[in-house]
């Protein structure tokens, strides 16, 4: 019995039993984060339906979990081997393309990843709300999580299954994904408010804008809190095991979503602005954008900085498209696009241990310059190319009377149109 016991013990502590436990542990945690990232949907869907008009909720709900099931499905099919796949040469994968076979991490890791892809085709949803057509939004979800995302991504996350993509070989840093997953939804968001142009009324005959305000402030407020608590499993998953890195990534993001949303406080007040709460919360998800691509490499005092810098670029960054007539109902360029860059720029300045290295920050920016190169004007000839063929926008009676009714026969808040049921004239005779 004590042999048996003695052999049971030294098994337990044997360098296999020991491998075994920690891909346990690491599974489990990959898991977890997977299921984080999964629920910012939910955030996103919240957001932008309390940015819209209460006669558009459905509308937007309805994009924001599709997002999740074509996006998903199109990464598994074509995406995960673009982006993962054997990259020989540098630009993208050639293998593993609807992987139903190997090992039990490589289904962890995919699982995560098309979270990722999600997200990505997610951002353009709340930026075009309120006049796009819904079957062409989903075929631009396909496109952005089958082929823009994943092709630029393989440029500086492949390598998993052999080969590395050309901008990780030149040092670029992107940790969770400022540029590859944020600043590549953005600009495909951009191209697609171009071709849409704006919501009627949202701009008047001088150039003047108008503000539409949202249906709901409460699910903005809600919305900002959960994608805040998605973004841990964000970047902390993004370490792919459990290891004493994630503290350090989940205090910075927590530092620069709570100095994001400071800095979008002190920039509306720098302009005698009123502090509104729909910018207050892009400020906090413009840190959280910033500090995605330098969460793990960065002090807590420059994660600080990097979020605090980012919330004052949401805020002037959404100035600026009201300037160029660009409507963006829920500010995503700016929190997406410009904050992406200003992050993966960070993260080349603040790097720990060899500071404002500026060759290091040439390599940034060239990567954050590549992403606009490649995305928006792909995203521009495929929402152009939709326009002429399906149609982009909605029509002026559909867009005038509501999405909701028009694109899904349903209404958010059928309370808020009761039918007559009644001849009000008939009252005094029931009396």
């Amino acid at each position: 019995m004590k042999i048996r016991l003695i052999g049971i013990a030294v098994f337990a502590v044997s360098p296999l039993a020991l491998a075994a436990s920690d891909e346990a542990l690491n599974t489990a945690w990959l898991v977890l984060a997977s299921v984080l990232v999964f629920f910012m949907q939910a955030g996103f869907a919240l957001l932008e339906s309390g940015m819209s008009r209460a006669k558009n909720a459905v509308n937007v709900m309805m994009k924001n979990y599709m997002d999740g099931c074509v996006g998903g499905i199109t990464f598994w099919l074509f995406g995960f081997g673009l982006m993962f796949g054997s990259n020989i040469t540098g630009w993208f994968g050639m293998s593993h393309f609807a992987p139903h076979d190997g090992e039990p991490w490589d289904f962890t890791f995919l699982l995560f990843q098309m979270m990722f892809a999600a997200t990505a085709a997610t951002i353009a949803s709340g930026a075009m709300a309120e006049r796009t057509r819904y079957s062409a939004y989903l075929i631009g979800a396909v496109v952005i999580s089958g082929f823009i995302y994943p092709v630029f991504g393989s440029w500086v996350w492949s390598g998993i299954y052999g080969g590395q993509g050309w901008l990780a070989a030149l040092g670029f840093i992107d940790f969770a994904g400022s540029t590859v997953v944020h600043s590549i939804g953005a600009w495909c968001a951009l191209a697609g408010i171009l071709v849409l142009g704006p919501r009627l009324g949202r701009f008047a005959a001088d150039g003047t804008p108008r503000s539409i305000p949202g249906h709901n402030l409460s699910l903005v407020a809600l919305g900002g809190f959960i994608l805040w608590v998605g973004w841990f499993g964000f970047n902390a998953g993004s370490s792919l095991e459990m290891n004493v890195s994630l503290g350090l990534i989940a205090l910075n993001t927590h530092l620069a979503a709570s100095a994001g949303a400071l800095g979008a406080f002190l920039a509306q007040r720098s302009t005698s602005s009123p502090v509104l709460l729909t910018t207050t919360v892009n400020g906090s998800l413009g840190g959280l954008v910033g500090i995605t691509a330098g969460c793990a490499t960065m002090s807590p005092l420059f994660a600080l900085l990097t979020g605090l810098v980012a919330g004052g670029v949401v805020v002037f960054g959404m100035r600026l498209l009201e300037r160029w007539q660009l409507d963006d109902v829920v500010g995503a360029v700016p929190v997406h696009g410009f904050a992406g860059v200003w992050g993966t720029v960070a993260a080349g300045l603040f790097f720990s241990g060899d500071l404002f290295n500026w060759s290091r920050v040439g390599v940034q920016l060239l990567g954050a310059g590549v992403a606009f190169v490649w995305a928006f004007p792909l995203a521009l000839m495929l929402y152009l190319l939709l326009a002429k063929t399906l149609g982009l926008r909605t029509s002026t009676q559909h867009e005038q009377r509501g999405l909701d009714y028009a694109e899904h026969a349903e209404v958010g808040y059928p309370e808020f149109n009761l039918a007559v049921t009644f001849d009000s004239n008939d009252l005094p005779r029931r009396v």
